[in-house]
């Protein structure tokens, strides 16, 4: 290992991340080095990391690389491996952009969600194709305090328990994962977005994400959030053949989400570098033993 390995932080609508460019896969990333880099008072600090990989060097992408040259190699801010994080495409494919490897225009990234479209606008705004959402059968419960509330099953490749609630205070401080029911509903664990409404198709949330505690912003989250809206407001754009848009307010600004006709969901936002500099391999050595 280098003595120098390079990093750059963005974020997307605040969702924050640690960017650890190795196109080869040549880096060993434990998850006690990456909680120790995601770390806010001891390392750089971040909600997650995106490792940057080409998708044939990496084993769980190489089956992709046909489709996408590159992988994000997500993992949330404990260490934890993740299958996808909205948020976090959009700031991986601004990395790509500023590192000069696209421009802007059309390209697909490779997650363990599988292959997403992204579409950087000259505006500066980034698109993800995020897929079709799916939607499981059963009851779930989700609970802060004394306080419990039914909650929307949704699956965006990571599992989302979706609460309406009357106030946003209602779900607490959020460092706890809220308990949910049943257990079996969710074996590792689940992302839980609490949201009210703001006014016609417009909603506001907060979000506990796995692994992460309560985040600025969750891209999958808005993404659920908007197609449960939409399917407690009776609203399904594969019944109806119409597009149906809702904007989602997060603590860390506002994303835009799109369910088509043919249930693919479009999510646009910002996504913004904001620092690079160098880890210093001896320290992040030390950090993990």
């Amino acid at each position: 290992m280098s003595t120098r390995i390079p990093f750059l932080k963005g974020h997307g609508t605040e969702n924050d991340f640690v960017i650890v460019p190795d196109p080869e896969n040549a880096l060993d990333l434990p998850p006690a080095a990456v909680a120790a880099l995601c770390d806010r008072r001891a390392g750089i600090g971040g909600d997650g990391l995106l490792h940057v990989v080409r998708s044939a060097e990496h084993p769980e992408a190489a089956q992709m690389a046909g489709e996408a040259e590159w992988f994000m190699d997500y993992r949330n801010g404990d260490g934890s491996v993740a299958e996808m994080c909205g948020n976090g495409v959009r700031v991986f494919a601004r990395y790509l952009q500023h590192a000069g490897h696209v421009t802007e225009g059309d390209l697909a990234v490779a997650t363990r969600g599988g292959v997403k479209t992204v579409h950087i606008a000259k505006d500066g705004d980034v698109t993800v194709g995020m897929g079709k959402a799916l939607l499981p059968e059963g009851d779930v419960t989700v609970s802060v305090g004394d306080r419990s509330w039914p909650a929307r099953n949704v699956n965006m490749g990571n599992p989302h328990a979706v609460a309406f609630v009357d106030d946003l205070a209602h779900a607490g401080d959020l460092y706890s994962p809220p308990p949910f029911s049943p257990a079996a509903a969710y074996p590792s664990g689940v992302n839980v977005e609490f949201v009210v409404d703001r006014g016609p198709r417009h909603v506001a949330m907060r979000v506990h994400e796995r692994g992460a505690g309560e985040t600025r912003s969750c891209g999958t989250g808005a993404c659920a959030v908007a197609v449960a809206a939409a399917r407690r407001d009776g609203v399904d754009p594969a019944a109806t053949g119409s597009p149906a848009t809702y904007t989602v307010d997060v603590p860390g600004g506002t994303l835009v989400i799109t369910e088509r006709a043919d249930g693919e969901i479009e999510m646009t936002g910002p996504a913004v570098i904001v620092a690079e500099g160098e880890i210093d391999a001896d320290w992040l050595e030390n950090a993990v033993r």
